[in-house]
């Protein structure tokens, strides 16, 4: 299949086929004899598997480390994935932790706006609400 048509299968554009070609997570394709990149199906499942892991957050580099693993060994690469998934849960629980910190935070400097006289801002600070 052309290179059209595997990016309207997908949903990723030529562009990114190219892309992902050169940064080897997808194999590059056969050429026909007009030069145009011809592939197999399996192009279809390996794009699917980098969009789902986009989605849950993994790096293009991580994902590529996956499919190297896949690639130059037939067992599968399960355990590295989820050591990356349990780090990536991890740093989503921190930075939920600091989101929660930074919106207490905001909410401290709201109430305290509203306890405070606009007129009494001191003309040689920005502005007194944040400091």
């Amino acid at each position: 299949m052309l290179i059209g048509e595997v990016a309207r299968r997908s949903g990723a554009p030529a562009k990114t086929l190219r892309y992902y070609e050169d940064i080897g997570l997808v194999d590059p394709p056969a050429r026909s004899p007009a030069g145009y990149r011809t592939y197999h199906d399996a192009v279809l499942d390996r794009l699917a598997f980098i969009r789902s892991s986009q989605a849950l957050g993994l790096t293009l580099g991580e994902i590529r480390g996956i499919v190297a693993l896949r690639d130059d060994d037939a067992a599968p690469p399960c355990g590295h994935v989820l050591d990356l998934l349990r780090a990536r849960a991890d740093d989503i629980e921190r930075t939920i932790a600091d989101l929660r910190a930074l919106q207490s935070q905001l909410r401290r400097l709201v109430l305290r706006a509203r306890r405070l006289d606009p007129a009494a801002c001191d003309p040689r600070r920005v502005c007194h609400l944040i400091g």
